[in-house]
């Protein structure tokens, strides 16, 4: 564990090194700070996951906090492999991201220093074995990623959404700190190894701690009904963050759910149904909302929703597997959602990454505004293409292996002669099915918007793919790895089936797994050997084609083609839209023209959150409306508060005389 410790003593010099250094050195400090520890990390994380044997160290930490177990079980180490690469990644993107940030008089210090935090917090969450001190190190990781989301500060709209997070983290918490503290009543421990032995075998009070336990760690991971402050949070901060946050920070919701699991032991039907069934609300209500949307980090952000649903399935799956004592079912599932954790974090971060890099140059994030970028970006082109074949879960890129695995979780459980898991398993596929449909059809609306046409603003007009290769390494690291996860699925899910052996003790049905592991693996070069024919027959059609000129295509008499006459978002979704519109909340912005040759007029539709519609605004208008009626005991007057301390001091002493008499 001393490796471990230096790690994270690299990421704190770094945070503080950061201040020191010139303007210019600041971000390479960081790269190479979280590049040194990523490096430390992965050598006790690996040895964890190759041998199954955990490493870890006691410290005393002080008289209320006492003894505290550092440990990296095999659960911990697959989390800190994917926190300390992706945020390194994450740091090497922001190289070339914030040079434009440079000149603007930004707090560029402070930035790179919540931004060293926030992986340090990180690391310490997924491997700290003691209750009070992850409380103070879960804080620690939504105060610096606070701090990284509010980066623009001066943008109300930026403000806005950082509050908001805030407000939801400190909910989430509220929830955890609850949880523990039952169970720190029943084990008279704060440490985590004394909190199974309470929750095995006690039904009601294991339900109760774990829902609670859910309901903090799932307002973290996004899951709904708790996703509202995402869609905000992610488009606010800058991009690097944005997918650290998405592709990183999220998963460590998932953490906590799985850790408390494991305190759990065996769930219960009633949790596992739960799990279930909120995950798969998730993943639909996320993707259906992606839909909608036409700022592109918005529209990935909800995409984090819907694979943190997806995540969940998975996780949904094993849990009914094990409540149902049928092992080959929890393994699928298990390894479904944990392999998931790993591949959304590769193919998220990829698709903010180029995202960022077509904000970069056409400063905007609306897609109705861009198009023809393929010309001009062809990098950063191909980049979200291949991250949208991944998300959506097409082989042979990593989305198709995880989503399979949790397919194959779901269809070994069918036979069951049990009807509710029959019927929940039977809406459960459906579900994941039409996800992946209105995946397709979301990304083929970003990309083809975004990348193909011609160009439906000056933002979108004149742009050069001038990006800093120092952007585009990170990005291409991330499509290779997509695309070789997909291709050799057998070198990644022997290392998920370590974690995942912590929640299957039954040795006896790995082996069942091998024959899906193989069938993926056949499904995978498939499609490859189609790749390869397909790009073979447009070699030999450009070998074979005659030298030919170039004409614009014939116009039907119409010689004033324009950027107009193009599909836009909005056109190209609205038909699947309409189809479901009590699901949406719809506000029209019009300015109908009324003169003879009107100088403007438009028509605008924005389609709401409903949660956020009916539920979320009502309760924030009803607590500022109850809030205003005690404005008046903020007058300014200092006698006045004087007269306020006096009568509370007299009610006081009337009480205590009352009372204690």
């Amino acid at each position: 564990m001393e490796i471990y410790f230096l790690a994270l003593g690299i990421l704190f010099a770094g945070a503080l090194l950061s201040f020191v250094v010139k303007e210019s050195w600041k971000f390479k400090v960081c790269s190479v700070f979280s590049f040194l520890s990523a490096i430390l990390l992965l050598l006790p994380a690996t040895a964890v996951i190759l041998t199954g044997i955990p490493c870890g160290q006691t410290i005393y930490m002080s008289p209320v906090l006492g003894d505290v177990n550092f440990v990296i079980d095999p659960l911990s180490a697959f989390f800190v492999v994917v926190i300390s690469f992706m945020s390194f990644l994450g740091t090497l993107y922001a190289n070339g991201y914030m040079k434009p940030y440079f000149n603007k008089g930004m707090n560029i210090s402070s930035h790179c220093f919540f931004l060293m935090m926030l992986i340090t917090s990180m690391i310490l969450v997924v491997t700290v074995q003691n209750a009070l001190f992850f409380l103070i190190v879960w804080e620690m990781m939504s105060l610096s990623s606070f701090f990284l989301v509010i980066f623009e500060g001066e943008k109300k709209e930026v403000i806005s959404a950082g509050i908001k997070y805030l407000i939801y983290m400190h909910i989430s918490v509220i929830f955890i700190i609850t949880a523990f503290v039952l169970l720190n009543i029943q084990a008279n421990s704060l440490n985590f190894a004394d909190f199974a032995s309470v929750l095995q075998d006690n039904g009601t009070f294991a339900n109760l701690v774990f829902l609670l336990a859910f309901a903090g760690f799932g307002i973290k991971a996004g899951f709904v009904p708790f996703h509202n402050w995402l869609p905000d949070a992610h488009p606010a901060a800058p991009t690097h963050v944005s997918g650290i946050m998405s592709g990183v920070m999220i998963k460590t919701g998932i953490y906590g759910i799985l850790r408390v699991l494991l305190f759990v032991g065996i769930p219960s039907k009633l949790i596992s149904y739960t799990v279930l069934v909120i995950a798969a609300i998730s993943a639909l209500y996320g993707v259906l909302y992606a839909i909608t949307q036409h700022d592109i980090k918005r529209l990935l952000a909800y995409h984090s929703i819907e694979n943190i649903g997806i995540i969940g399935i998975g996780i949904g799956v094993g849990m009914l597997g094990l409540a149902y004592g049928n092992s080959v079912v929890a393994i699928l599932g298990f390894a479904g959602g944990i392999l998931h954790i790993l591949n959304h974090s590769i193919f998220k971060e990829l698709l903010f990454f180029a995202a960022g890099s077509a904000y970069l140059k056409t400063h905007t994030r609306n897609i109705e505004k861009l198009g023809g970028l393929i010309k001009s970006m062809p990098y950063t082109a191909l980049m979200f293409i291949v991250g949208s074949i991944a998300i959506c879960g097409l082989p042979p890129f990593n989305g198709f292996i995880s989503e399979f695995l949790i397919y194959a979780g779901m269809l070994q459980g069918i036979p069951a002669s049990e009807i509710n898991l029959f019927i929940t398993l039977v809406f459960a596929i459906a579900a994941l099915a039409l996800v992946g449909t209105m995946a397709i059809l979301c990304f083929t609306k970003a990309s083809g918007i975004m990348f193909l046409g011609n160009p439906r603003s000056e933002n979108a007009a004149n742009v050069k793919e001038d990006v800093s290769r120092v952007m585009i390494l990170p990005m291409g690291i991330l499509a290779f790895l997509t695309f070789f996860i997909g291709m050799f699925p057998q070198y990644f899910i022997g290392g998920v089936l370590v974690p995942v052996s912590l929640f299957v003790r039954d040795e006896a049905a790995f082996p069942v797994f091998g024959s899906v592991i193989g069938l993926m693996d056949t499904i995978s070069w498939y499609f490859l050997i189609f790749l390869v024919m397909l790009l073979v027959l447009f070699a030999l059609r450009a070998l074979m084609r005659r030298k030919e000129e170039r004409h614009c295509t014939w116009g039907c008499g119409y010689n004033r083609p324009n950027n107009h006459m193009q599909y836009t978002a909005s056109s190209y979704a609205s038909l699947f839209i309409s189809t479901l519109k009590p699901l949406f909340k719809r506000v029209s912005h019009i300015k109908k023209p009324k003169e003879l040759f009107p100088k403007e007029a438009y028509y605008e539709q924005e389609i709401q959150d409903i949660e956020e519609a009916y539920i979320v605004k009502p309760l924030v208008m009803w607590d500022e409306k109850f809030l205003t009626k005690f404005e008046r005991i903020q007058s300014g007057n200092i006698q006045q508060y004087i007269l306020f301390g006096l009568i509370f001091l007299l009610v006081a002493i009337i009480g205590l005389i009352y009372f204690g008499g």
